[in-house]
């Protein structure tokens, strides 16, 4: 298999897993280290480097999920608070061996638009899904809960022009992969000129 091939079966057999579906199984550290090495390596204009993760391991995993539920709680109005949306989230971690936090960490270049260092998080991001991909971890980058909420940001820290990019959900699963699809014909998504 040329290294094409290899990058075309691993970008193609990429998916998601819910965390639902993970089986409790514990993921090393330093194999999570090495995945984060691999984000680092995203494309990044200006050398920013935005991307920026906090990780949550062994007990710090159900003090996040406790954390995002009592965040949902105390941020929702009345009428809308949902006691199932809370358990959800309490419980969100009970199967996981990892939680990663996602941001961007607005530099201080303003010629640099923030939109391009959001794509470069996702670039990172990307590159750490098809790692753990290649290495039969199960991962979900979720956004649900209180991900954007600016109660998430004082839970953090983040200043103001940081943006929460999302949660990786991480584990391993027993269930098998499913096959891929793409609803849009390729020749649809593209104009020749």
């Amino acid at each position: 298999m040329t290294n094409f091939e290899t990058l075309q079966h691993i970008i193609k057999g990429r998916r998601s897993s819910k965390p639902a579906l993970m089986n409790g199984k514990k993921i090393d550290n330093s194999i999570i280290q090495q995945l984060l090495e691999l984000a680092d390596w995203a494309p990044t204009h200006g050398h920013t480097e935005p991307w920026r993760f906090v990780v949550y391991s062994g007990d710090t995993v159900q003090q996040f999920c406790n954390d995002h539920a009592e965040l949902y709680k105390a941020n929702t109005p009345e009428g809308k608070f949902l006691t199932a949306n809370y358990e959800k989230l309490k419980h969100q971690g009970d199967n996981l061996s990892h939680i990663i936090l996602v941001y961007m960490k607005r530099g201080n270049n303003p010629k640099i638009p923030a939109l391009e260092e959001m794509s470069a998080v996702a670039c990172a991001v990307e590159n750490f899904l098809l790692g753990a991909s290649t290495l039969n971890i199960a991962v979900l980058w979720g956004s649900g809960g209180m991900t954007h909420h600016p109660a998430m940001k004082n839970y953090l820290g983040l200043a103001e022009e940081d943006i929460m990019m999302g949660l990786l959900y991480l584990g391993y699963t027993d269930e098998p992969v499913k096959e891929g699809k793409r609803i849009v014909p390729l020749e649809e998504k593209i104009i020749w000129k």
